[in-house]
């Protein structure tokens, strides 16, 4: 089985492959949609991509590429807890508070933005394409007093000195991937130290009117299930016009959510499920 992920190596995403496929064949990708595309085309056979983190909320790209254009099901999840660090050249370890540029993922400058500000005021900062991207800019641009903002696993693949570890805002970062494939992934060698069950289902409501929403979501309160995410998204067919992604916290079964769905839909809803899976959570890098 080959699993491909969002690249170059020692991102969080290559960290999260090795622990839930230990014995899969990875390859990185540079961007998430080449990830999806790959398993459209079928040169892979899974991809693994982020889709939220707890600090930044949804990964916008993976959302609307899924629902837009590679509609492929979601087959697993992986809910990895994030460290961020800082990192130098190692010739600039006693030097880094006067580096002159930071660079990394736009999200893990936003993780890291209360240490930026205090330790760093007045250093820009600049977005690569992925934190190890970041990471390997800055082992081929040692000349310059520069450093990167990414993981454990990033400065020892490219060979970089951490000199502040754990800078992100909060202790509870972490961000969740998903696994998406054709065919169903097999999770049971996965590294995780919890697991449970999930649903994901997409919603798009009928012509607008009042009380809508309230009703799509008393359709699962009296069926007391519970919903661990809802969010809006565009549909990108006219200003105003938004789907829902709704999280539900159990497996599909043969009754609860098959009469839920039923009954969305009989209210005018069209209800898609983007997914019924297992969803996993592992250990951190430090952890």
């Amino acid at each position: 089985m080959k699993i491909v992920y969002l690249g170059p190596k020692a991102t969080f995403s290559h960290y999260t492959v090795t622990k839930a496929f230990p014995n899969g064949d990875i390859e990185p990708r540079m961007t998430i949609p080449e990830c999806l595309d790959a398993v459209l085309d079928g040169t892979a056979d899974v991809a693994v991509v982020p889709l939220e983190n707890a600090l930044e909320g949804s990964v916008t790209i993976t959302i609307d590429y899924l629902v837009h254009e590679a509609k492929l099901p979601i087959q697993g999840e992986i809910n990895t807890p994030i460290q961020q660090h800082l990192m130098v050249h190692p010739q600039w370890e006693n030097d880094w508070k006067e580096i002159q540029m930071v660079y990394s993922h736009s999200h893990a400058i936003a993780q890291c933005h209360k240490f930026l500000h205090k330790e760093l005021k007045g250093v820009p900062s600049e977005n690569s394409s992925s934190t190890a991207g970041a990471a390997q800019y800055v082992l081929h641009n040692k000349d310059v007093k520069i450093a990167a903002i990414a993981s454990e696993m990033a400065a020892r693949e490219y060979g970089l000195s951490i000199v502040r570890p754990n800078i992100q805002d909060y202790s509870h970062n972490m961000t969740r991937f998903i696994a998406v494939s054709r065919e169903a992934v097999d999770l049971s060698e996965a590294q995780a130290k919890r697991e449970g069950m999930k649903t994901t289902l997409m919603i798009e409501l009928p012509d607008d009117y009042a009380g809508a929403l309230h009703q799509v979501l008393s359709a699962f309160s009296w069926r007391k299930l519970n919903l661990s995410k809802i969010e809006s998204r565009p549909m990108k067919t006219g200003l105003g016009n938004y789907f829902f992604l709704v999280d539900i916290d159990m497996a599909m079964d043969d009754v609860l959510l098959p009469g839920t769905i039923q009954e969305l839909e009989a209210l005018g809803c069209k209800v898609t499920v983007l997914g019924s899976y297992r969803s996993l959570v592992i250990e951190g890098m430090n952890g």
